[in-house]
């Protein structure tokens, strides 16, 4: 029997909003200001969740648990097997030493550590979020951070806040163009929309960065090594989205970024070199942990009769790269996770109205596995969407072809090249298994509750919240978005759950409908900072378990206020001309 979603259940809008705030609520103020584990905060967040969906917003017990299910296995797969498989890699480089050696040759790029974080967090980690996304580039480039000698909340924080301008078109693009399949808008003009939303924060974001790192001056100080960083990002990103489409937009324009900046550090230098690695104007308490896991990098201790140690230090990581880039291409998926779809009768391919070859999964590399219980059991109802439309709940356990699959191969390969044996990646990998527990039990809790909240009810009950604010629906849309990311942890998630109620609200408004779900999508990227396990991939690529409510207070205002200058942004792009003649799509 299909279950309708309730959004007011208690026919008082105020309080119906309240109550499906709670796990959200539950789940902050227990990392912010209680000190929980943030295991346990996700957790406790869970279970509040469970009670409000079954109790006040009248779902089925059964329906809850198969969401929560759901979520979880999403959890384990992609995500937890990124982590997992990224730390992995980590430690071997780390144990033989070759990490040591990669952290020089970058010292050797230059000295000071802001434009050390320039390259890694921005440039090296945009590369990351296009080829693969969901937790890779903060997973990488903190854990090279911190073998840099920066303090653990200055490689968390540093490396969440960089993780923001690209992350829209991450994972070739696949924010875009899911988002595209639950609004029924053009892709390309999608695209060409949050191509002209991003750009701004691409050379924004990097003066924040080092801003955050360093203060106002010092940031001052190396500000055409950032100018150069940032447009060279920019341009390249408008131009793809704009011209090309969603797909190799953060491949592209990080790649540009990379050789951009690296090209003018050698022909610019800053007047005074910063080689302090902990944050400043504040009393970082992590600092001291810092020293105790890694001692700083000193630039002189390999120079260029070592060549041969810096390339096999770098080779685990190039590999891990092209594994990368190879897993995200749609090619590479399609030839694994699908197979020619066949007659049941003539055994022979059937044909799509077009006329072209029709694929479908293939059971051996991508079998899918349905949660009964709520496939096309639930529907959502107006006005979050504009027709009664079910939900499908089919679980695609594409086991190989997921990105963590490409880096535990990477891995191996690497561990191999870099001389060490079966056994000894086997108690490695076991090792890491353990030291990865508890972030692994709270993605797993986290994606429960963001497929509970979807499936209840929860998020379309505090989107339409957003929706009723008229005239100021531009910047509280956008906050929609954010608050979306926040909640799930994707920016795709995001543009799965409030896509639909975006442009439904947008047309009801007489605002375009491209314009505010690409705001979905261009808000929800500040959201990447404060979302549980965004921060738990942190503390676990940093190795410092059991912070991570002090690294979701350090990065909670960076977060809000980038988000509301993106709202301000969208709302002169639907108002205020010249910005209006940016829209795409029209009204």
């Amino acid at each position: 029997m299909v279950w309708q979603q309730v959004y007011d259940p208690f026919g008082n809008v105020v309080l119906s909003t309240l109550l499906a705030a709670v796990p959200v609520v539950v789940m902050l103020a227990f990392l912010a200001f209680f000190h929980v584990k943030a295991h346990l905060a996700a957790l406790y967040a869970l279970a509040s969740a469970l009670l409000i969906a079954i109790f006040a917003f009248g779902m089925p017990a059964d329906m809850a648990g198969s969401a929560a299910l759901y979520g979880a296995a999403n959890g384990l797969l992609p995500i937890g097997w990124i982590v997992l498989n990224i730390i992995f890699l980590h430690r071997l480089t780390t144990e033989n030493g070759s990490f040591k050696v990669l952290q020089d040759s970058l010292a050797r790029i230059t000295d000071d550590r802001r434009l050390q974080l320039l390259l890694i967090a921005f440039c090296f980690g945009a590369f990351f979020e296009g080829a693969a996304g969901f937790g890779t580039p903060v997973a990488v480039t903190g854990a090279i951070l911190i073998g840099l000698g920066f303090s653990p909340l200055a490689a968390s924080g540093l490396a969440l806040i960089a993780n923001t301008a690209p992350v829209a078109f991450g994972a070739l693009g696949t924010p875009i163009i899911t988002l595209a399949k639950v609004t029924g808008l053009d892709e390309m003009e999608l695209s060409m929309m949050v191509g002209r939303q991003l750009p701004f924060f691409s050379v924004l974001v990097p003066f924040w960065l080092i801003w955050a790192f360093a203060g106002w001056h010092k940031m001052l100080e190396v500000w055409p090594a950032i100018l150069v960083a940032g447009v060279s990002f920019a341009i390249p990103q408008f131009l793809v989205s704009n011209y090309h489409g969603p797909m190799l937009v953060d491949v592209i324009a990080a790649l540009i970024s990379m050789a951009c900046l690296t090209g003018f550090l050698k022909v610019w230098k800053p007047a005074t070199v910063h080689t302090s690695a902990a944050l400043t104007g504040r009393h970082d308490d992590s600092k001291i942990e810092a020293s105790e896991q890694q001692q700083p990098v000193t630039t002189g201790a390999f120079g260029s009769d070592n060549r041969p140690a810096v390339l096999r230090a770098w080779m685990p990581w190039i590999i891990l790269t092209v594994f990368v880039f190879a897993w995200g291409t749609q090619g590479f998926k399609n030839l694994f996770d699908t197979r020619p779809a066949l007659d049941p009768q003539t055994q022979s391919a059937r044909l799509d109205p077009q006329g072209k070859p029709m694929r479908e999964a293939n059971p051996i590399f991508s079998p899918l596995v349905t949660f009964g219980t709520i496939h096309q059991q639930i529907e959502k109802v107006p006005p979050v969407v504009p027709q009664p439309k079910t939900e499908e709940a089919v679980y695609k356990f594409n086991w190989f072809t997921a990105t963590g699959s490409g880096i535990f191969l990477a891995a191996i390969l690497g561990g191999l090249l870099m001389g060490y044996s079966i056994p000894q990646l086997v108690r490695h990998y076991l090792r890491t298994l353990w030291v990865v527990r508890y972030s692994l039990i709270t993605i797993v809790a986290m994606l429960a509750l963001g497929f509970l909240t979807r499936y209840s009810g929860l998020d379309a009950t505090m989107g339409l919240a957003f929706a009723a604010t008229g005239i100021f629906y531009p910047m509280f849309g956008t906050l929609l978005g954010w608050l979306g990311v926040a909640l799930t942890g994707s920016d795709t998630a995001s543009n799965v759950l409030f896509g639909g109620l975006q442009r439904v609200t947008a047309e009801q408004l007489g605002i375009s409908p491209v314009l505010m779900a690409a705001a979905n999508s261009s808000g929800g990227v500040m959201g990447k900072m404060v979302d549980a396990q965004s921060i738990v991939v942190a503390s676990t690529a940093t190795r410092w378990y059991g912070h991570e409510g002090e690294i979701l207070r350090y990065v909670f205002f960076h977060s809000v206020v980038l988000a509301i200058l993106v709202g301000g942004l969208v709302t002169l792009q639907a108002y205020v001309a010249p910005f209006t003649h940016m829209v795409v799509g029209g009204h």
